[in-house]
């Protein structure tokens, strides 16, 4: 979620620099980007990294 509003706030700004043309392409090198197996198996790992850390933090230390 956090990603996708960067994404727009970024694009918009560009975008209102550049001309609607410019927007557009950002937004589509965006969600090529955004779409790429390997930025989904990046972004994959990075949930799961950091859900386990929320997991051992909630735990407390006499848990673990």
């Amino acid at each position: 979620m956090v990603r996708f509003i960067l994404g727009v706030a970024l694009g918009y700004v560009l975008g209102t620099r550049a001309g609607h043309e410019r927007y557009e392409q950002l937004v589509r090198a965006y969600q090529r980007t955004a779409d790429h197996p390997a930025v989904q198996g990046a972004a994959g790992i990075a949930r799961a990294t950091v859900e386990g850390a929320v997991q051992n933090v909630r735990k407390g230390p006499e848990d673990r």
